[in-house]
């Protein structure tokens, strides 16, 4: 199996949704986004993707004589039956939650020609659970890309339990093209591989916070300076996002039934603040200029 077009569709126009179509148009895809509110299509256009890409063109990974072709390559619209017509492949970038993805994949499979691929970025969610939804089952994987993507340029391939052969190595010819390392789970894993390591060092992080043991700032900078990363890992979560955080605690819970894998409270009480992080200005942090950003963040405080 092959793709005979450059056109792809990405579905949700959240922080992922947005880095995977521009990833994909700086690298010459011709992408369609799919959101169903008119208001997420245009913050999508007018600030989100704008402002991801003059940061990959800060830190050099697009030119900026190219700024407007890549944002021109990429086509919104909230009807779906449009954005999915001709694309060889779909990337679902919607909220965790397995009812919503199933939902979406069966529409999906009534509105997309027969060769499509549909992949769900999701990172707890197998795809297992969504592609019985579908008709094309061995056309269903994961594609779990880590953000910023141009900074972090892996995407996690797992299969589904029918997932094909040429479907897995078209998808990983497709990410190669748009220079993205494609590694494989080689069994199906909730939190693939990265994500697995990630969570016990989320948990822990969240935890030294939420009883009291010490502080965001000092549970940040000993992870830096220990392991010479640019931000921590509340840092971190304020990118990602605390709602999707939380959310990803809950599928590992749903599985689990373990008690101890339920979102902490100083997580849940950040985000019934409205606190989610960068994209609300507010998380364990204040955006756009997070202390951790700092240059005095990591210096021996004056006596």
């Amino acid at each position: 199996m092959t793709f005979t077009t450059n056109s792809v569709t990405v579905i949700g126009s959240g922080f992922m949704g947005n880095q995977i179509a521009l990833h994909c148009a700086a690298h010459g895809k011709s992408v369609w986004m799919h959101d169903t509110q008119e208001e997420a299509i245009r913050h999508s256009a007018e600030e989100t993707m704008p402002g991801f890409l003059d940061r990959m063109i800060a830190d050099g990974s697009a030119a900026s004589d190219d700024r407007q072709s890549i944002l021109d390559r990429v086509r919104r619209t909230t009807d779906l039956r449009s954005a999915v017509s001709d694309s060889v492949l779909v990337i679902e970038a919607v909220r965790e939650d397995l009812d919503a993805k199933r939902e979406l994949f069966g529409e999906l499979d009534r509105l997309c020609p027969a060769e499509t691929i549909l992949a769900t970025n999701s990172s707890s969610i197998r795809a297992s659970r969504i592609e019985s939804a579908t008709a094309r089952p061995e056309r269903v994987l994961n594609t779990h890309f880590v953000q910023p993507i141009w900074r972090h340029p892996f995407v996690e391939l797992m299969r589904g339990h029918a997932t094909s052969d040429a479907t897995l190595q078209a998808v990983r010819a497709f990410m190669a093209s748009i220079q993205v390392i494609p590694v494989v789970v080689r069994k199906e894993s909730t939190g693939f591989i990265f994500n697995r390591m990630w969570r016990a060092l989320k948990k822990e992080a969240l935890r030294v916070v939420d009883q009291g043991i010490a502080g965001v700032e000092d549970v940040d900078r000993t992870w830096m300076i220990q392991m010479e990363t640019p931000m921590g890992p509340l840092g971190l979560m304020d990118i990602i996002g605390l709602d999707v955080v939380r959310d990803i605690e809950l599928v590992y819970h749903e599985e689990s039934g373990d008690p101890s894998d339920l979102p902490p409270k100083i997580l849940l009480d950040k985000i019934a603040r409205g606190h989610l992080g960068e994209k609300t200005g507010q998380g364990f942090y204040s955006y756009p200029n997070p202390a951790w950003k700092e240059p005095e963040f990591l210096k021996p405080a004056s006596p």
